[in-house]
């Protein structure tokens, strides 16, 4: 089931904090609770995923986007992401989650997210491409960042990003389902 106590929980701490610039890193800490674990009794990698909209989400009510959204009628969904996983997160740990707005383009919002175990060690990171959305579909990020009083243009991507953006932007949609996913002669 989905952590909606704690994603309010999330939301209300985040409108008593201070507001955030929109690339501004948002550090908030999270326990993994039984819930959140898999039959390795880990933090279950689906549920990683779903720990991350406890982070972006207060992000983007510190930095102004919730309002925003909510001023304009617009949607906010996730178009695609990337994760690395590195080191497990076990029942009852507490661990730091960093996000933080990375770039847009014409279509999508990068926003970056990692999680620290309390000792220092990174145990996965991701990057989220978001959408935000009204009744005609995806609105575009320059017209949301006006919306949100930032006038500036999009800060540069990292380079593995542009490259993963690259990537993205070649992939097949929708996927070609009568093809392999990979030369088999090559396997």
């Amino acid at each position: 089931m989905y952590p909606y106590l704690r994603m309010i929980w999330g939301w209300q701490r985040a409108k008593s904090l201070p507001e955030l610039g929109i690339y501004d890193t948002h550090i908030s800490t999270h326990r993994c609770w039984p819930q959140d674990i898999d039959m390795w009794m880990e933090l279950n990698n689906g549920r990683t995923l779903t720990m991350y909209d406890l982070g972006r989400i207060p992000m983007a009510v510190r930095m102004g986007l919730m309002d925003t959204l909510k001023r304009e009628r617009w949607g906010l969904t996730v178009a695609g992401s990337v994760v690395r996983y590195r080191r497990r997160i076990l029942p009852f740990e507490k661990f730091e989650m960093r996000s933080r707005g990375l770039c847009w383009d014409d279509k999508f919002l990068y926003v970056e997210q990692s999680i620290w175990k309390m000792n220092g060690d990174c145990a996965n990171h991701a990057v989220f491409r978001t959408a935000v959305t009204d009744a005609k579909g995806i609105v575009k990020p320059a017209r949301v960042a006006d919306a949100m009083g930032h006038h500036e243009a999009s800060a540069a991507p990292p380079e593995w990003v542009a490259q993963w953006i690259k990537a993205e932007d070649i992939r097949p949609w929708p996927p070609m389902q009568d093809q392999p996913c990979f030369d088999q002669k090559a396997a």
